[in-house]
């Protein structure tokens, strides 16, 4: 059995926001797969199934994610290695993607939470780039909505997470989805070509 635990905060006044990009992910894969997501109390978070996968989208806030990731790992029996979280990240331009099966957290509170609840930060995750806040307090624009310019990007990027969720459920490698989704592209700046 896998876990994939979308981060965000509950209530329709964060619903669109960037921080919740990951409970926007999972409700699209929900969507398209026509599941539905139960309030489950044991876990702190609403419970949706697909297949061998889980999918969690915690009730905690943000700032608390760890406690209903660690329940659901518990009550389960999920190993940490089977943990996949979907999260926002600053340092990524928008609507960019990077898979890593593991590391630090980079400053951001819910995957702190997790870090501090596991206890270890060889979890995988799947990054979904916000962008930068520029003049913004990064606790402000992360709770603001995409710019409109935005959209496509956003749009696109959640469609390919949903696939990559699909993809993980159907038994792909999580490595391997890492290598085909972390392609960056690079102007030859080499002197010798």
């Amino acid at each position: 059995m896998r876990l994939i635990a979308g981060l965000g905060n509950p209530g329709r006044k964060y619903s669109r926001t960037r921080h919740n990009i990951g409970f926007l992910c999972l409700e699209a894969f929900a969507s398209k797969k026509g599941l539905a997501f139960k309030h489950q109390k044991k876990v702190k978070g609403k419970i949706a199934r697909h297949k061998d996968m889980l999918l969690l989208r915690p009730s905690t806030y943000m700032n608390l994610s760890g406690e209903s990731v660690k329940a659901a790992l518990d009550y389960y029996r999920i190993p940490l290695s089977e943990l996949v979280v979907i999260h926002d990240d600053l340092d990524l331009e928008t609507g960019r993607l990077r898979l890593r099966e593991k590391g630090g957290t980079g400053g951001h509170k819910g995957l702190s939470s997790i870090l501090a609840h596991v206890g270890d930060e060889s979890f995988k995750r799947i990054r979904f780039g916000i962008g930068e806040s520029g003049p913004l307090d990064a606790s402000d624009y992360v709770l603001s909505r995409f710019a409109e310019e935005e959209g496509d990007a956003v749009i696109e990027s959640i469609r390919a997470v949903t696939e990559i969720i699909d993809a993980l459920a159907d038994g792909e490698d999580f490595t391997t989805l890492m290598n085909k989704h972390n392609v960056r592209r690079y102007e030859d700046d080499n002197d010798d070509d």
